[in-house]
């Protein structure tokens, strides 16, 4: 029974670990128009007025392949803030991990810039947001980000 026991315990454990990840859902059945949802993070998560980035430099920006990007959205602060909302749809889903590393290291060179003369939005971009959920991948670098967890919730992130 003790043997019994000991197994059904480290199996709920092995589950419950396997619960735990990255910002990625593998629900590829997610699809949203991803300028509504970048407008919307816009709208509801930043007091900063952003630019819109050139689609053609978001692969740059980024640090992606233009291969693996089927379209994109990106906007920035002229640089007085760190504030940034980026949407991307990918070829594949399985280029969302790609996507997802490439605006990772693009929040890390922020964070090394930023440090250098305004710690408070270098401290912003350590709460930066990056999800993805089907061939879509958000980064989200704002004001409220609880707002924008919900917001993103409800797109299926």
């Amino acid at each position: 029974m003790k043997k019994m026991t000991a197994f059904i315990c480290a199996a709920a454990l092995a589950l419950s670990l396997t619960a735990c990840g990255s910002g990625t859902k593998d629900n590829e059945t997610v699809t949203i128009e991803i300028s509504e949802l970048a407008e919307a993070l816009l709208d509801t998560v930043t007091s900063d007025t952003l630019s819109e980035t050139a689609s053609s430099l978001v692969p740059s920006i980024y640090y992606l392949d233009e291969e693996e990007v089927a379209s994109a959205v990106a906007y920035a602060s002229s640089g007085a803030t760190a504030c940034e909302v980026a949407v991307i749809e990918s070829t594949s889903a399985d280029g969302t991990e790609d996507v997802e590393s490439g605006m990772q290291t693009r929040v890390d060179n922020q964070i090394e810039l930023y440090t250098s003369y305004n710690e408070s939005e270098a401290a912003r971009l350590e709460t930066a947001i990056i999800k993805s959920a089907g061939v879509y991948t958000v980064l989200c670098v704002c004001d409220d980000t609880d707002a924008a967890e919900a917001l993103l919730e409800s797109y299926g992130f």
